[in-house]
């Protein structure tokens, strides 16, 4: 019952701090720090900053207090942080391929979606006696972490990188 609570509250924090990392380079004044850790433009990269870092902190958070509980706890949210990037890039892009726009409500709702899916999957992983290498896990976190900070500034020439908006890339 302790970890259900902690999977309530962490994907209600998730969401709200998803929702609020997607106005705070703005309201930094462009601030390059709060940059790295928040989007920058419209891209579908820069938006999966907004599922990343939020589920990132609550992992690190949840696996001191779990961590001899679950031994399989960082690499389950590991799996659930990713399976919330993939859902994300894998319905923006099957919707918008199919109408030829995105909207909104619908990006909005997909954010919320995925962030759920999940939290979901990475509870019900971890009431399985599945083993896993933590090593692992702190290793795609770091390279998902520094690939966040490098091509912020640096992105390369693909559409997941470009804002529809300005149509530019990065910064």
């Amino acid at each position: 019952m302790k970890i259900l609570n902690y999977e309530i509250i962490s994907t209600i924090f998730i969401w709200i701090l998803g929702t609020v990392l997607h106005f705070t380079y703005e309201l930094s004044n462009n601030n390059i720090f709060v940059g790295f850790f928040s989007a920058v433009n419209e891209s579908t990269w820069e938006h999966l900053k907004l599922i990343f870092f939020p589920m990132l902190i609550s992992t690190i958070i949840g696996f001191f207090y779990f961590k001899n509980e679950y031994k399989n706890y960082l690499c389950t949210k590991t799996l659930g942080l990713l399976l919330a990037i993939f859902i994300t890039i894998s319905v923006f892009y099957t919707y918008t391929g199919i109408i030829g726009t995105n909207f909104t409500i619908i990006d909005i709702s997909l954010f919320f979606f995925s962030t759920l899916a999940g939290q979901i999957y990475s509870y019900k992983k971890l009431k399985s006696n599945i083993k896993c290498n933590n090593l692992i896990s702190i290793f795609i976190l770091i390279l998902i972490f520094i690939c966040f900070i490098i091509f912020t500034t640096n992105p390369p020439n693909i559409n997941l990188f470009l804002d529809p908006v300005t149509n530019t890339f990065g910064i």
